[in-house]
Formats: structure tokens, C-alpha cells, sequence
């Protein structure tokens, strides 16, 4: 998998960076379900996107080390609000509503929905928004609406493969090369997809190290 679609193995002092940085506290701030909820923006922000149940949750709980940070539910659509998390005073985490299914009313969803698009439009201090992927599944339909979404508004973005470790290596690189390909295609997309197993920790400590530079 070591090409030009993958990280860069990461040295000592940035994975290091990576784990002081996420080490810190990192405590819940507010759910929001409006615009006008949402905190102001004094520092870099991250936000974690993504179709309901890819994982989000988890990837934020086996980033900062929390077991309970972010709720996890096998119910698509549990998070029905954008949750700030403030790491060590240095760097917000926006875990969004997941997009696609949801056991929720088709109005509740437009309303999600249309919150997320805002937020993205207009928020200057986002540095990245991380697109999360199951890699057992690929890029689907509304992936592709909301990378289209982001481009239109300028705002990169990164995509984070998550449970790899569902997968053989063979068929995780096709899924890197085929993603790959796709994302040459969008502007705002950045060039590296990053794999990742909450459960197994693959890929973390790199994914840290990335979003450290960026703090």
C-alpha cells in the first residue's frame, strides 16, 4: 500500500506530536441541531463526515483515546446534531450527522441535512473535513454529493478508509487505487486517503500525526 494514494510513513517526532496532541482533554462543548447554535470560531476545527454507521464515533473515541467521547450505536442515524468536542484548547472536532440512511422522519433528515451544508459553506477555521469510507463498502453515490459539496465550497477534505481490518490487503489496495483515481478528479480533495481500524488501531497514530500539523 506504501504509494502515493497512502500516508507517508510519519517520522518519530510527528507521530510523537500526534499522540501529545491527542492526549490532551478533550471534552464535550454542545450539540447543535440549528445554525446559530454553533460555537464560535476561535481555533482550527476538524469536523468527521460521513454515511450513518461508518464509524465516526469510533474514530473520534480511538483518536483521543475515549471509549465513551462520542456516542457509538449500530442504529444509522443515532447522531442527529453536530457535536463540538474542544481537544486540549488547540483544535475543535465537529463529529457530523451521518448522511444516507436514518431511522428518522424525511423532514428530520432535510433538516440535518441542510444544517451540515451550511455549516460546511461558511465555516473559515475548518481546516479539513475527513469524508470516512467502510472500506467494505467504497465510495457510494451520496459520498460522491457530498465531495461535490465541499468542492463547490472550497473546503478540503481528506478520505479516511475505516475498518480495514474487514478487509484482505489485496482488496484494500484496488479500493485505494479506485478511489484514488476518482478523487484526482475533485479539487478540494486531498491526494492521500488514509486507512484506519478503530478496533485494531491500524492507521492511527499516523492520522494523529496528520491532524497535528494542522492544529
Amino acid at each position: 500500500m506504501a504509494d502515493s494514494l497512502t500516508p507517508e510513513p510519519a517520522d518519530a517526532a510527528e507521530i510523537e506530536a500526534g499522540r501529545v496532541l491527542f492526549a490532551q482533554a478533550c471534552d464535550f462543548v454542545i450539540g447543535c441541531a440549528r445554525l446559530d447554535q454553533v460555537p464560535d470560531m476561535e481555533r482550527p476545527e476538524i469536523a468527521f463526515a460521513g454515511r450513518s454507521n461508518v464509524g465516526k464515533s469510533s474514530l473520534i473515541n480511538a483518536l483521543t483515546g475515549h471509549k465513551a467521547l462520542a456516542r457509538t450505536s449500530n442504529t444509522p442515524g443515532r447522531t442527529q446534531q453536530i457535536n463540538f468536542f474542544d481537544l486540549g484548547g488547540r483544535l475543535m472536532l465537529a463529529d457530523l450527522p451521518g448522511y444516507g440512511y436514518a431511522r428518522a422522519p424525511k423532514a428530520q433528515v432535510k433538516q440535518w441535512t441542510g444544517l451540515v451544508e451550511a455549516y460546511l459553506a461558511g465555516r473559515a477555521n475548518l481546516r479539513r473535513t475527513l469524508v470516512l469510507v467502510d472500506s467494505r463498502h467504497g465510495l457510494k453515490d451520496n459520498d460522491r454529493s457530498v465531495m461535490m459539496m465541499l468542492d463547490k465550497a472550497a473546503q478540503p477534505y481528506q478520505v479516511v478508509l475505516t475498518k480495514v481490518d474487514k478487509i484482505k490487503a489485496g482488496a484494500l489496495e484496488d479500493l485505494i487505487a479506485r478511489a484514488g483515481a476518482e478523487l484526482a478528479k475533485h479539487p478540494a480533495a486531498h491526494p492521500v486517503i488514509a486507512p484506519t481500524s478503530s478496533e485494531k488501531g491500524t492507521g492511527i497514530p499516523e492520522l494523529r500525526a496528520a491532524l497535528a500539523q494542522l492544529a
